[in-house]
């Protein structure tokens, strides 16, 4: 049956801190604008704090205009947050392409606990690899293909030219509570495999990214989509690993279509810009969608 892991349980603290994590990468959609106003609303009835932070990692994905266009897009849906990068001067530690040396920090971590391993394997690669089987939301399982003994980890003083993948304890049960679902597990090595926290291309991962920002800015509660819930797992072993306290978590329902299919990005006609351009008020999308 394997070990059996069980993290933080949800719930107000006097020392609330929740986060609103857009990515520059499209203009804000109706979508993440509810599940934001949700984290809002959380941290304002526990009298708490709220971040903004910019994660713009994805170098061919983020765009100048996108980014500039978060905080207006956030304050005309009627958001207010309490820290991050337009207020006080402190810009530098909520932009997620100004923290590499944290993220750096985090890897070296790894690395010397033999946590981590180099792995060439592309997502085809994955894909395309003979019977690789899929986990929860049918991702692909990584087969194990680089992975090696912890003894045999090459030398690497940096990380960049290769993907360095989190070689999960296979057989593990891992529980966590959330704010909305209840209680939630899941096995490593069956709904996930090893999962990468560092590209070849020499940026970090989604994953270690988001556990380090939230680990520093004294995050308490990650308010975010349910699509993120197996995602949820990963980051319980990085912070297990890197040996800080996980937040609580509380998903959201996603927003779908008529026909079931989830809104996202890709619908622009949806995007806060396009909505407020139709004459569409804040007032009326939060009566419609909340």
């Amino acid at each position: 049956m394997g070990f059996v892991a069980t993290f933080g349980a949800p719930g107000m603290t006097m020392n609330y801190r929740g986060r609103l994590a857009p990515s520059p990468t499209g203009y804000l959609h109706v979508g993440h604008a509810i599940t934001f106003w949700q984290a809002f609303t959380r941290a304002r009835a526990a009298g708490g704090r709220l971040v903004l932070r910019i994660e713009d990692l994805d170098p061919a994905r983020c765009r100048p205009e996108f980014r500039e266009a978060i905080a207006e897009d956030l304050r005309w849906f009627g958001l207010e947050w309490d820290e991050g990068p337009d207020l006080g001067g402190e810009f530098e530690p909520y932009v997620q392409s100004e923290r590499r040396l944290a993220y750096l920090g985090a890897w070296q971590k790894l690395r010397a606990a033999r946590l981590i391993y180099p792995c060439r394997c592309s997502r085809r690669d994955v894909l395309a690899s003979a019977g690789a089987p899929h986990g929860e939301g049918n991702e692909p399982v990584y087969p194990g293909t680089c992975r090696m003994e912890a003894g045999e980890i090459a030398a690497a003083e940096a990380p960049a030219g290769v993907n360095w993948r989190f070689r999960v304890p296979d057989g593990e049960t891992l529980h966590f509570l959330d704010g909305r679902l209840g209680r939630q597990s899941a096995v490593a090595g069956q709904q996930f495999g090893d999962f990468l926290v560092w590209r070849r291309d020499d940026v970090p991962s989604y994953q270690l990214a988001v556990v380090v920002d939230d680990a520093t800015m004294r995050i308490t509660e990650v308010v975010r989509g349910a699509d993120l819930l197996v995602s949820t797992f990963r980051q319980l072993l990085l912070y297990r690993a890197l040996q800080v306290a996980a937040p609580a978590f509380f998903h959201t329902a996603l927003l779908k279509d008529a026909t079931g299919r989830r809104l996202a990005k890709r619908d622009a006609a949806l995007s806060l810009r396009a909505l407020r351009g139709s004459g569409v008020t804040a007032e009326e999308l939060r009566a419609k969608f909340l």
